[in-house]
């Protein structure tokens, strides 16, 4: 009697869902940490668009909470942190910033797990991820080096770091493809997010001569500009059409949906491992927006050549004969660089006007 008694009892538990201690099973809870607003477009916005699809990926499963606008230093090890303690056992990092603050933060809860976005080091319970953004830059390069008429493109940059570098070399490159006099001037705004500074970048650019601007920093500010001022613009993170229907050409976006719920996976399946995650077009981290429709159909048909080649290996846009903007030979024709290389760039092509800052 007591036997089937203490049998119906645990039918009942396992019925309602809850285990021998009498706890129902939590749901793994996953905090992702932003940089900027969401919005409707940018960097954030692109992130965030992974978290909702990691969400639909595991319903009743998994369980999201973000905080976004978080000041990279101090602050973001503030966040983090607290996000470790109020029971969220995977976090995402998503700006370059959150590097060290990351790391901290791991050391304190070793059975937790951190990613982080752009970054370079790593310990056993943190992974890095990023997109090979370099593979979008060079096609978009491509386009912006026909559309150009004053030969002269203008580059919103936000921090003098490898992978900003690696983008304004990668799109000189594709614009020389089309037009081999083109000209690239940068200005640096030293910010991820500041539409007022961008707007103003933005604006000198165009007075220096830019008939297409693009940036590497968050908002829509410089497509926004390019809009009102009657030049094209190459978008980032994001497709920005809405802001600049006549001005906007294209975009590099980057999709970063099935990496998220990958990772999330991993973890309720009890796989994770730290590695180092860094895909393009192959791996769908990257895509192109919708061309304009002003751009010229073999202009088209060469940016989806020149993709499908970088997709299957038989391209790579940094690819020789290329010089440094000194003169010196970085690649000999025919020689690609490494990934080494290109996780270390610290110059520009020749054809960047300007001095890189230190």
């Amino acid at each position: 009697m007591f036997k089937k008694l203490f049998q119906a009892a645990i039918f009942s538990v396992l019925a309602l869902g809850i285990g021998i201690s009498g706890v129902a099973q939590e749901k793994l809870k996953v905090g992702f940490v932003y940089v900027s607003p969401i919005g409707d477009a940018g960097w954030t916005y692109q992130h965030d668009l992974g978290r909702i699809a990691l969400e639909n990926a595991y319903p009743g499963q998994v369980e999201t909470k973000y905080i976004e606008n978080v000041p990279e230093g101090g602050e973001a090890e503030r966040v983090i942190r607290d996000l470790a303690q109020s029971g969220h056992d995977l976090i995402f990092a998503t700006s370059f910033g959150y590097m060290n603050p990351t790391l901290k933060v791991a050391r304190l809860f070793p059975k937790k797990f951190f990613e982080h976005s752009t970054g370079y080091k790593t310990a056993a319970n943190v992974g890095t991820y990023m997109c090979r953004f370099y593979e979008g830059r060079y096609l978009t390069g491509l386009v912006a080096g026909k559309m150009t008429k004053s030969k002269v493109l203008g580059y919103v940059a936000a921090f003098p770091i490898p992978e900003v570098i690696r983008g304004i070399n990668a799109f000189t490159l594709g614009a020389q493809k089309n037009n081999p006099d083109v000209k690239v001037k940068v200005i640096w705004v030293n910010s991820w997010f500041d539409p007022g500074r961008e707007r103003e970048a933005a604006e000198t650019l165009i007075v220096q001569g830019a008939d297409v601007v693009t940036h590497h920093t968050d908002s829509t500010a410089p497509t926004l500009v390019a809009e009102e001022k009657g030049v094209f613009a190459v978008a980032y993170h994001s497709d920005m059409s809405k802001y600049g229907p006549k001005a906007h050409l294209t975009a590099t976006m980057h999709v970063w949906d099935k990496f998220y719920t990958k990772v999330a996976g991993d973890v309720l399946a009890g796989n994770w491992k730290s590695s180092q995650v860094w895909g393009g077009i192959k791996e769908g981290m990257i895509k192109i927006a919708p061309l304009n429709d002003a751009v010229p159909l073999e202009t088209k048909q060469q940016v989806n050549r020149t993709k499908a080649k970088i997709a299957f290996g038989k391209f790579h846009p940094f690819t020789g004969p290329i010089k440094a903007q000194d003169g010196t030979v970085v690649a000999e024709e025919g020689i690609v660089l490494t990934d080494e290389q290109l996780l270390n760039m610290n110059y520009y092509v020749n054809g960047v006007q300007g001095q890189l800052p230190k």
